[in-house]
């Protein structure tokens, strides 16, 4: 039975895979510009010039940029059998929407997605197995 783990965050993303005894660990660097976009202040005159900043132009390049890198996640745990989704702040949550919306013979692979601080290699592999042998256990 391959298990697999997958902490995520806007960075990277580390791909753990257990299979006979084995485990191996995986990194997808995604490609999503962190933007800060500036402007949106003008004179000191009253009614005067303004610039004004675009944010739906910013959000629809992330949107796109997501799902690039959410696809090459996919690919390398498409043969799993079951998968859990850990990570920092929305992006495990977004991958799982993403799974569950265009990837549905993988949706009900998944047995959890939580909520996690951010973790060395070592630690990843570590939370993997303790979660898989938890859910074992049941």
């Amino acid at each position: 039975m391959k298990n697999t783990g997958i902490w995520i965050d806007k960075n990277k993303a580390l791909v753990v895979t257990l299979e006979k005894g084995k485990e191996s660990l995986n990194q997808v660097v995604s490609k999503v510009d962190h933007f800060n976009p500036q402007g949106g202040s003008g004179t000191r005159a009253k009614g005067g010039p303004q610039d004004v900043v675009h944010d739906s132009k910013y959000d629809a390049r992330e949107k796109q940029q997501l799902k690039d890198y959410f696809k090459e996640v996919v690919a390398q745990v498409s043969d799993s059998e079951r998968l859990v989704i850990f990570g920092p702040a929305g992006t495990n949550e977004k991958l799982s929407k993403e799974i569950h919306t265009h990837y549905k013979d993988l949706g009900p692979k998944i047995l959890a997605v939580e909520k996690a601080d951010s973790m060395s290699d070592n630690q990843v592999k570590a939370w993997v197995r303790s979660f898989f042998s938890v859910y074992e256990e049941r």
